[in-house]
């Protein structure tokens, strides 16, 4: 499952560097730096990571997520 959200993220956000951890492979870990969140509140941010999963979130295979999101700038920082 951490493949298959690694490649759903890496569509919908091109640029993205993706890391997703998960000790259950039900709850996950993520962190998604995109320059696609350039210029968008966090809130924003995770519409764009929920709905490049969000299929996979209603029908329960993920059943928990929690994000970090960051700008390529900002997670150099």
């Amino acid at each position: 499952m951490k493949v298959l959200i690694k490649s759903l993220l890496e569509t919908a956000l091109p640029d993205a560097m993706v890391i997703v951890e998960s000790d259950d492979d039900v709850h996950f870990n993520v962190t998604v730096v995109s320059d696609k969140f350039i210029g968008l509140t966090k809130l924003k941010q995770q519409q764009l990571v929920y709905a490049a999963l969000g299929e996979r979130i209603k029908n329960g295979e993920i059943h928990a997520l929690s994000m970090r999101t960051f700008t390529h700038d900002a997670w150099q920082k």
